[in-house]
């Protein structure tokens, strides 16, 4: 009876252990990584953080920490809090430095897609008068990135709550064969794509024999034959021949975790450290199939968001799987509503600056814009006599226009922007500005009010940007017309899985995605192929295939250094021992666009993953064609053609140039030193002989 009453409380505790368990997701954690700061008399912010199905909503706590500017009137200043678009807390600053609110959370708090929308809204004042408080540049409050959500682990509804629709969100990492097929390649470059569209962080992607005990929710891709075998009983589904499958594996264990909460101690918030037991689900995502037929149409499903977002169930069997996109006119892209990049109608009120702000990159676009037409058409309240009213458009953080508002509460406007005035992503800001009459000031703080028309308003690409030769500042957009083929050699293949997620997801991270290439591997490409479709090539640098590459800036195959034309110094000299990678981006033979990726040294996956990281980046330059980065991210841009000055080729000299070369400066001072030792010779030869003739 005394083993049953121990074995029933320690049930008892595993189930409490199990059930308590506590998760402290900070906002740096949620991607704020410094503080958010917040300006003016009347200001708000946001933050979003998607709950998983692994936690309880009941019993979770928000804690905000936040810090006032020190001028602030704390006494007469306020700080408001909704939780979507309920308040939950309003109440006078203190006179701490910094701040503290905690708010116990529901299942109501949060959206029926499973998103907390945080909202902080702010009542500032200095002075008593707010006419003066207006545009102080000293009302601001900050709301500190150690700020946190504690998630209560709801381990026991895991099995029910979890299915494949939702499991993304929880993964991160793909594990692959270690020998990868190119249907394996294909499979890990949509996963990569697809976890990264979910805003997954940090995508570890590894070899099955290499992935490491601490990653317990990842995906595993692989044909049934080629899945581990530890790992292959955990599949309780058998797939056919034709057959492609997703099942997801979900299991418990318990594991020794380190917490960290931020506790008060005498007025300052300090992190603490404790160890805990805690019982930690693992999933698993299978995408497999019984043959090569049936892996390619679970492949094709991974691209189809719609299939997945609609399986509620722990498997799928795939028969069927077509990404079939038809464009129409409307599709083309060359236009694109306010709404259709993100934008949503913001009724704004108040005085001063009232801004509205949205996102767009050249990639929503079918081609690069040359000139891009901003239309806003917009509503706002009349202005009274006396009153003085502007609207403003800013891009990327500059004024482009401004104009004085009227009595008829009707805005339409435009402005044409050129392609040095907007980047490959771009931030526009609409901002009404309203000052009331003279004297009016304290009684018109809700007169003014503004909307922006989202379905009305619209950006519109008025030219392409067609050079000579393509730079990347024109990558992706310049592989969306055509159809596109990524080529890998099979010797790299299995370090370039990384790299071919990364791409997949560019060519694909626009409003209307459909970019579905083919893979291959070099061997089996022959030459007329290289012109009849867009090339993305990840290959060696022994690759004969290079040599079908003829209009590349760089032939990466020889050896060569490239120089600084303005003081003639070695910027980069190609060398096997550090691992770099190398994109050079180009118009084909047949004017299709051409991206080659090619690495060297021992780390060819950090290497070709740098390399196709920091062709998507926001590049200073609009010609930079060739790029050469480090396993540690550092990267240099250069602008290379058929005359550039600055590309030397080593191995086309001979050995006694090469030689020169290297020496040539040590050969000129031994020479000089060598003149030197027989003028002094000489000289002293003379001064003897004058002796000799004087005496």
């Amino acid at each position: 009876m005394k083993r049953l009453f121990t074995f029933l409380a320690f049930i008892l505790f595993s189930s409490a252990l199990f059930a308590q368990s506590q998760a402290i997701v900070s906002f740096k954690a949620m991607g704020h990584t410094d503080d958010e700061p917040i300006f003016g008399m009347s200001g708000a912010t946001s933050f979003y953080y998607k709950i998983t199905p692994q936690y309880e909503v009941n019993g979770s706590k928000l804690v905000i920490f936040f810090e006032p500017s020190q001028a602030i009137i704390k006494e007469k200043s306020f700080i408001n809090l909704f939780i979507g678009t309920k308040p939950v807390y309003s109440g006078r600053l203190t006179k701490d430095s910094i701040q503290r609110i905690a708010i116990n959370l529901t299942r109501a708090d949060i959206s029926p897609d499973n998103f907390l929308k945080i909202q902080v809204k702010t009542l500032l004042t200095i002075t008593d008068d707010k006419c003066r408080d207006l545009d102080n540049p000293a009302m601001w409050l900050k709301i500190k990135n150690f700020s946190y959500v504690s998630l209560v682990k709801s381990n026991k509804n895991f099995f029910n709550n979890v299915n494949i629709s939702n499991c993304f969100d929880t993964k991160s990492a793909i594990a692959y064969p270690s020998n990868p097929t190119l249907h394996d390649l294909k499979a890990v470059a949509w996963a990569y794509a697809r976890l990264k569209k979910t805003s997954v962080k940090n995508i570890g992607v590894y070899e099955a024999t290499n992935l490491p005990d601490s990653v317990r929710n990842y995906i595993m891709v692989g044909k049934l034959s080629s899945i581990p075998g530890n790992k292959r009983p955990l599949i309780k589904v058998t797939a056919q021949n034709n057959q492609g499958l997703f099942y997801l594996h979900k299991s418990v264990s318990a594991i020794m975790d380190t917490i960290t909460s931020i506790v008060d101690m005498k007025g300052r918030f300090l992190p603490v450290k404790t160890v805990t037991r805690e019982l930690v689900p693992t999933e698993i995502l299978f995408v497999s199939g019984g043959d090569d037929a049936g892996y390619d149409k679970a492949i094709t499903a991974l691209g189809n968001m719609n299939i997945l977002n609609s399986t509620f169930g722990d498997y799928l069997l795939v028969n069927k799987a077509q990404n079939t996109f038809f464009k129409t006119i409307d599709e083309n892209r060359s236009k694109l509503s306010l709404k259709q990049i993100g934008g949503v109608s913001d009724f704004l009120s108040g005085i001063g600056s009232l801004k509205s702000a949205f996102n767009f990159k050249n990639s929503d676009f079918s081609f690069t814009p040359k000139e891009v037409e901003i239309r806003i058409i917009a509503n706002y309240s009349s202005l009274n006599p006396g009153d003085r009213g502007f609207f403003n458009l800013y891009l990327n953080g500059l004024l482009l226009s401004s104009q004085k508002l009227d009595a008829s509460g009707k805005l339409n406007t435009s402005i044409t922007i050129n392609r040095y005035q907007h980047h490959k992503y771009n931030t526009l800001e609409a901002e009404f500005r309203f000052y009331p009459s003279s004297g009016n000031c304290a009684n018109s703080f809700t007169n003014f009010f503004s909307e922006i028309d989202v379905d009305k308003s619209y950006l519109e690409s008025k030219n392409p940007f067609i050079t000579s030769d393509l730079s990347f500042y024109q990558y992706p957009e310049a592989f969306n017309g055509g159809t596109t083929r990524i080529i890998v050699s099979k010797k790299s293949a299995k370090y370039a899985a990384g790299a071919l997620g990364e791409i997949i997801y560019e060519l694909n991270n626009n409003i209307n995605a459909n970019n579905f290439p083919e893979f291959m591997y070099s061997d089996q490409v022959e030459a007329p192929e290289l012109k009849k479709h867009n090339i993305i090539a990840l290959l060696t640098k022994e690759d004969p295939l290079l040599n079908e590459f003829p209009d590349a800036p760089i032939k990466f195959n020889r050896n060569f250094r490239l120089y600084n034309t303005d003081n003639n110094t070695v910027v980069y000299s190609l060398s096997d021992t550090t691992s770099n990678g190398l994109a050079q981006i180009f118009y084909g033979r047949s004017n299709n666009a051409t991206l080659v990726l090619t690495a060297t040294g021992k780390h060819l996956a950090d290497a070709f993953l740098s390399a196709s990281k920091s062709i998507t980046e926001q590049l200073s330059t609009l010609s930079s064609n060739v790029c050469i980065s480090d396993a540690n991210n550092n990267k240099y841009l250069f602008n290379i053609n058929k005359s550039s000055e600055n590309l030397e080729y080593i191995d086309t000299k001979s050995s006694l140039t090469r030689f020169w070369d290297n020496y040539n400066l040590y050969i000129l001072l031994g020479i000089l030193v060598l003149i030197l030792l027989s003028f002094l010779y000489i000289r002293s030869k003379v001064q003897k002989s004058q002796e000799l003739f004087n005496d």
